[in-house]
């Protein structure tokens, strides 16, 4: 059972990561396990990684400067210990207002196309100097944050160290923060150790990743349909998507706030599933608590009734005009026990990433 399981799997990631290799040749400092295969990355040619930059990067993301009342950082809402999401359905700003959507954690975003929910930028970069200027989140001028690091006594050295001058600027702290950021791998997880041949999984985890990476073909074959959109090594296929969450119109149109469309209506950003089980709650607004509330949304035939739900997820039933995944209560435990194995304990405990104050 095993073998087989295991020849399958190998089968899965070989399709899903085709002539994709890991290249950690540009970013060695982080020393990340190797893995077959995160698949290639491409950093921007005018903000390359270096141990200066990293450094940098890491102590104005845990810079409570960066907020208008010197309150929080982008630690705040991206806590290490939750794999860099922070545990609430949606953050707070410093006025004490509550933003729209969840946190989102974290992880291997040098692999990433797209950012926020909504994909709303396609660079770190961009991403970076988002949460400073937003009302509701940091609430602050980028015109002040540079101001307040200008008059301190480490960061114009830093940023000397980093970028060649003292100049400090809303560019170079966006580079510096995404130089950061790149270096936020996880690849050493139980799952990651079974794969290199350290660790065999359990039975029941083994029945869940053969239940995750299943399509299913009603009558014939039982799949879980979780790999359609959650493929590959980040699992993640990096695309936005409606998966039936809402039918209200008005309430989150996702995607379509960015295009206008209103076939973008309610399509939000595939997240990757490693440390899971550490990034609760779950979906673009955190309205479900835990897996098991996740995988009963899949099993709910309402989903299939919103106009934009994706194709995978609109073909993904275990039964001949089924009108959702029905799973059964032991199919849902294999899956989460299978989850559960993508929890990366060196990613949430590695100094290189905690707080240097």
């Amino acid at each position: 059972m095993k073998k087989e399981i295991y020849i399958l799997m190998l089968l899965f990631f070989t399709l899903s990561c085709k002539d994709k290799e890991i290249e950690l040749t540009e970013i060695q400092l982080i020393n990340a396990p190797e893995t077959p295969s995160l698949g290639k990355f491409k950093i921007p040619d005018d903000n390359p990684t270096t141990q200066a930059g990293v450094e940098l990067g890491r102590m104005l993301f845990y810079e409570k400067k960066l907020s208008g009342d010197n309150t929080m950082s982008c630690a705040t809402c991206h806590i290490q210990e939750f794999a860099f999401s922070d545990g609430q359905a949606t953050s707070k700003g410093i006025d004490g207002i509550a933003g729209r959507r969840n946190s989102m954690a974290l992880v291997n975003l040098l692999w990433d196309e797209v950012f926020f929910w909504e994909g709303r930028v396609s660079s770190l970069e961009e991403q970076a100097l988002r949460p400073i200027e937003d009302p509701i989140e940091l609430h602050q001028s980028l015109e002040n944050t540079i101001v307040k690091l200008e008059d301190t006594k480490e960061y114009p050295k830093k940023f000397k160290d980093a970028f060649g001058s003292k100049e400090i600027t809303a560019e170079r702290i966006a580079k510096a923060i995404a130089q950061f950021e790149r270096t936020l791998v996880s690849a050493n997880s139980k799952f990651d150790k079974f794969l290199r041949g350290e660790v065999d999984l359990t039975e029941q985890e083994l029945r869940g990743f053969n239940t995750f990476s299943t399509h299913p073909i009603p009558g014939q074959v039982r799949g879980g349909n979780c790999g359609d959109c959650h493929l590959g090594y980040n699992f993640s296929n990096k695309e936005l998507i409606n998966n039936g969450l809402s039918k209200i119109v008005g309430l989150d149109k996702g995607l379509e706030e960015i295009t206008g469309k209103a076939s973008d209506r309610g399509k939000f950003k595939v997240p990757t599933l490693r440390n899971i089980a550490l990034t609760a709650p779950y979906m673009h607004d955190g309205r479900f608590k835990t897996l098991e509330e996740v995988l009963d949304h899949y099993n709910n035939p309402d989903i299939f009734s919103h106009e934009n739900v994706g194709f995978d997820i609109l073909n993904g039933t275990n039964e001949p005009d089924g009108t959702s995944l029905l799973l059964t209560e032991q199919e849902k435990a294999d899956i989460i026990a299978f989850l559960k194995t993508l929890t990366d304990e060196s990613f949430i405990t590695n100094e290189k990433f905690s707080n240097p104050f």
